[in-house]
């Protein structure tokens, strides 16, 4: 798994921290899309998909969750926590997101806009074109 934590630049402040996130940068691709998910139900889980060819970088702007990753022989689960971290997730890698805390915010950044082509959202179609 080629997945990796990133540490963001933390600016403390007695009025409050500051974090950011730089393309190119601190993440190690162009961002192309941004979206959020916010309001999940408990219990629920997003994803369960890979990407052909976006690479992402998810952050925990509020409250947690966990990222399961799978990359078609190991299967790795991180909780997201704070705002000054996120992961990094290459192309083909199977995610799902699971475990959101109340009023939780997960920020996805893409290197990708949105292609409803590039989603493979059969788990078994994942592995054979994984094996190629």
């Amino acid at each position: 798994m080629m997945e990796m934590i990133i540490n963001l630049p933390k600016i403390e402040d007695e009025r409050g921290n500051l974090s950011f996130i730089e393309e190119n940068n601190h993440i190690p691709f162009t961002i192309k899309r941004v979206y959020w998910i916010y309001d999940v139900p408990g219990g629920q889980k997003r994803g369960g998909h890979a990407f052909k060819n976006a690479d992402e970088f998810i952050v925990a702007l509020s409250g947690s969750f966990d990222v399961v990753l799978d990359n078609g022989y190991e299967l790795k689960t991180i909780n997201l926590n704070r705002s000054y971290y996120g992961i990094y997730i290459p192309r083909m890698n199977w995610r799902s997101l699971e475990n959101f805390s109340t009023n939780s915010l997960c920020l996805v950044l893409s290197s990708e806009l949105y292609n409803s082509e590039d989603y493979i959202r059969d788990y078994e179609q994942y592995k054979l074109l994984k094996n190629d």
